[in-house]
């Protein structure tokens, strides 16, 4: 899976802006991409919401889109949002 670390500074960013900007990168590769996993550190949430916990190292969501065809993980902020895109 391909993985890009992008930054956002200067005005306020929050979940629906990361995820905006995270979907027009990865249009770039597919136009039809999907957003199919994510991560808001600050709520400590995910989606899928089911899977909390760890396989190994990585968390049950993140496994979750590399199964179901995600090519492209993108990171915002350093892991403040993180996105799998198909």
């Amino acid at each position: 899976m391909l993985e890009i670390k992008i930054w956002i500074s200067g005005c306020p960013v929050g979940q629906p802006q990361a995820q905006e900007i995270s979907r027009l990168l990865a249009a770039e590769g597919n136009r039809e991409t999907i957003c199919l996993a994510r991560y808001n550190r600050e709520a400590d949430a995910c989606s899928p919401c089911c899977l909390k916990g760890k396989l190994g190292a990585k968390p049950g969501w993140e496994i979750y889109g590399e199964k179901h065809g995600g090519r492209l993980k993108i990171s915002v902020n350093d892991g403040n949002y993180i996105f799998i895109f198909s």
